[in-house]
């Protein structure tokens, strides 16, 4: 676990300041790659099952990307839409959740053929694991930089 920590801490010192000039593309590039050695070192991942897990991964992400796209949808004031309104938001908030089900379930299905049920299990482990670091190392930055600004 203490060498789990070691790489990330180092994979997350080479991930520059998360400033605001910076193209959000440049961002998520830089975050997929910590992601994917991050997850290929913990699941032990060798070159001939990253080449199947990979394409597959990649995959559910960009449907789960397009569906939080559907979901955060900008309600400046919640009192101005009517209730027919909320009840459209209501069931397009649902609808998303139950694709959301659909395709983790065809992601497990995919990677059952080609890794364990327990390395499964792992993964879903790990994708909190990295997002709580990312989240925990950002707020790390931001707090930092606020701090170096008001001194």
């Amino acid at each position: 676990m203490k060498k789990i920590l070691v790489i990330f801490c180092f994979l997350l010192t080479t991930l520059p300041v998360l400033s605001q000039e910076e193209d959000r593309d440049s961002q998520r590039e830089r975050i997929k790659a910590l992601k994917v050695a991050f997850f290929t070192q913990e699941l032990n991942l060798n070159e001939q099952t990253a080449e199947k897990f990979w394409p597959i991964y990649n995959k559910y992400e960009k449907e789960r990307r397009e569906l939080h796209k559907r979901e955060h949808i900008d309600i400046k004031n919640v009192e101005c839409i009517s209730e027919d309104e909320a009840e459209n938001l209501i069931d397009e908030f649902l609808s998303v959740e139950n694709e959301e089900y659909k395709i983790k379930k065809q992601l497990f299905k995919d990677l059952k053929q080609i890794i364990s049920a327990k390395d499964i299990i792992k993964l879903h482990k790990l994708e909190d694991e990295f997002h709580k670091k990312l989240i925990k190392e950002y707020r790390s930055k931001r707090d930092r930089k606020d701090n170096e600004e008001s001194e």
